[in-house]
């Protein structure tokens, strides 16, 4: 009777074992993954994250959103204190910046999912400057949520009322559209501005706004060892670097023919909203920025101008999803980032957040949208460029724009003092 007893004991307990073991040998239990990201609120993943847990009930994810100025030097404090997060949002310039407190995917790819991602399912399924951006070295050190891009946002009634039937699609139509559209007073005051563009200060993102003109019109960003800036370098003979600055300078020029905003206007998208800005340039999330001040403004969307139809050229600006080096639990992290960024994880967090795409299958659904498919379509002509510090070069870029305003420097002085001190921070 005790022998019997015994070997059910011993039996029970064997079985107990091998269903706590995994596949490694030792004892599951329970992990709870930190996420931390920025702008999205925890309705964008709430339904992710329930899903995740039901095919993964051994998982949990917790996500805490934090301000922008609070984060990126939050999560470094966390990281240093030891007590940060198990996965991130990064920025897509970030990986030169804080690629060393990262770490890789599995080069074998995630174990346990249904479809791993090597580096090639990463070029397959996502749009190219994804690749650019989050690989290094043939590793993966993040995939994208999303890829957002600037698109041209004009006022349909002050189009109307100026004859001018479609949006421009070059800056050559820009530059005649912007004549008819601007409004000048007896003194030479502007009234009514054609488009926001030529200062730094006073314009969504007009930073993005001239890397874009630089990029269009085939200025070399960066060495090819990201090394040094080489903005300023002219490109087969020409000083096209000097040419995009003296372009979009010139609309915060009196004496320009393009002069359609300075400093004193209001802000870019206050402007917009208020009807007296007839085109400015924005992202896909600033739709509900202009529709929550102006639910009645009379606006349409359309693709951002080119230098060349031949050659599209758009400007990316997205936040992607990584695993802090630190993470005790990284194999589970990449995990949810995996199912996070596929197709079904994807497509939950697009539809909270009305987001434009960054995977190539998702965009084919997208592209019918009325507003949201023209920055979906833009995605895949997306161009970034590695940038040591986006912040500081953001800075770098705004004083290069006021030295030329305000008559601090020449054009070439400014172009090439900015390169300067962004080859500083390059080789820092």
């Amino acid at each position: 009777m005790y022998i019997l007893v015994g070997v059910i004991v011993v039996a029970v307990f064997v079985t107990i074992v091998l269903v706590l073991r995994n596949v490694g040998g030792t004892i599951s239990k329970p992990v709870t993954l930190q996420f931390w990201g920025v702008f999205d609120d925890h309705n964008a993943f709430d339904k992710v994250i329930s899903n995740f847990k039901a095919q993964n009930p051994g998982i949990d994810v917790k996500y805490q959103m934090f301000t922008y100025q609070q984060y990126e030097q939050g999560f470094l404090n966390a990281l240093a204190a030891g007590t940060g997060p198990d996965i991130l949002m990064i920025h897509n310039t970030w990986l030169p910046k804080h690629g060393d407190k990262l770490i890789s995917m599995p080069a074998t790819g995630v174990p346990d999912t249904k479809n791993p991602f090597t580096v090639q399912n990463f070029k397959d399924q996502f749009v190219d400057v994804a690749y650019q951006d989050l690989v290094y070295n043939n590793q993966i050190y993040g995939l994208p949520l999303y890829v957002d891009t600037l698109g041209l946002y004009y006022n349909k009634d002050l189009f109307n009322t100026a004859g001018i039937t479609r949006s421009p699609p070059t800056w050559e139509e820009v530059n005649s559209d912007v004549q008819l559209l601007t409004k000048f007073d007896k003194s030479g005051n502007i009234i009514q501005s054609g488009f926001s563009l030529g200062t730094a200060r006073n314009i969504t993102r007009s930073t993005d706004i001239l890397m874009t003109m630089m990029i269009q019109s085939g200025v070399q960003m960066a060495s090819s060892d990201n090394r040094s800036a080489i903005f300023g370098v002219p490109v087969n003979g020409q000083r096209i670097g000097e040419i995009a600055l003296q372009y979009y300078t010139n609309f915060a020029n009196p004496r320009n023919q393009n002069y359609s905003w300075n400093d004193s206007q209001h802000y870019s998208i206050d402007a917009f909203t208020e009807g007296t800005l007839a085109m400015t340039l924005g992202y896909a999330h600033d739709l509900q920025v202009i529709r929550s001040k102006a639910p009645r403004l009379n606006f349409a969307v359309a693709p951002m101008p080119q230098a060349s139809l031949i050659d599209i050229r758009n400007f990316a600006n997205y936040w992607g999803v990584a695993v802090a080096a630190k993470s005790a639990h990284s194999v589970e992290a990449w995990k949810f980032i995996n199912y996070l960024a596929s197709k079904e994880g994807a497509t939950e967090y697009l539809n909270s957040t009305n987001r434009p795409s960054a995977r190539r299958d998702l965009i084919d659904l997208q592209r019918t949208d009325p507003e949201l498919g023209i920055f979906a379509i833009q995605a895949l002509s997306a161009r970034s460029w590695s940038q040591a510090d986006n912040t500081a070069i953001e800075g770098i870029f705004a004083d290069m724009i006021d030295d030329v305003n305000y008559n601090r420097s020449s054009i070439p002085d400014a172009l090439a003092r900015a390169q300067s001190r962004v080859t500083v921070l390059m080789q820092h």
